[in-house]
């Protein structure tokens, strides 16, 4: 029996499977990250953070033990009540759908890991980054991590086989109609699965143009998690700082 899922990042980050994939996330980079950008942006303990599309809630239980005030916020159900077993006072987990304002104000908004660009609806991009300006203090930051579009494609591997816990995922890569594609195919228990994840391949210039429509300001722009310089050639990530 084939399963198909449309709405892919409705369905698939709500799946199991979505977590077996990924579990081998570096949990110690992450926590690095971390460290790096709330030193960079001044952030002191008890400042609210808002972890827009948290997941299972990785930085944002870290973000929480290092003396923040977090919420976090994602459209997945499944992940959302995994997480919540972890609230505490200053900890706080919500299903939102992060192109709507979130109806509290915060020193710091975090977009981590390539959770921005999946939509189906073009203006949903914009309406997530006016969404994210609402949701600041007024002298708060939002911070988007993507990846670098130009070295993802460069790296692209189009197809490669990953086995992880007892699964065999087939994966399949491509750019097409300006959307990095990745097509996941695997079989679990006698049933074979397909999803697709689809993320805009935006560069600098394209978050530029957001920000201006949205009325926000481009503060700084890095390449990876230590802060480096964004180079369009070399760097992993683009991550975008702005009020």
């Amino acid at each position: 029996m084939q399963k198909e899922k449309n709405n892919w990042y409705a369905s698939w980050f709500n799946t199991p499977y979505y977590h077996i994939l990924y579990k081998d996330r570096d949990h110690r980079e992450a926590a690095l990250f971390m460290n790096t950008l709330t030193n960079y942006l001044k952030l002191k303990e008890n400042d609210s953070i808002l972890d827009l599309a948290c997941g299972k809630g990785r930085h944002s239980k870290y973000l929480y033990r290092q003396g923040f005030n977090v919420t976090g916020v994602d459209l997945s159900e499944e992940s959302i009540a995994y997480a919540k077993q972890y609230e505490k006072p200053r900890l706080q987990f919500e299903v939102h759908d992060m192109c709507l304002p979130f109806p509290k104000k915060f020193d710091a908004v975090f977009n981590l890991y390539t959770s921005f660009g999946y939509f189906e609806k073009e203006e949903d991009n914009l309406r997530t980054i006016k969404a994210i300006k609402s949701e600041l203090k007024p002298n708060g930051y939002g911070v988007i991590d993507f990846l670098n579009v130009e070295l993802a494609i460069k790296k692209l591997v189009p197809s490669e086989k990953k086995e992880v816990g007892g699964i065999l995922f087939d994966i399949e890569k491509y750019v097409e109609d300006g959307y990095i594609i990745k097509n996941i195919r695997f079989n679990d228990e006698g049933d074979d699965y397909c999803f697709t994840e689809r993320v805009k391949a935006l560069r600098l210039e394209g978050f530029k143009d957001y920000f201006e429509k949205a009325g926000v300001t481009l503060k700084a722009v890095f390449g990876d998690y230590k802060l480096n310089k964004f180079d369009e050639n070399t760097s992993e990530r683009l991550i975008l700082i702005f009020n």
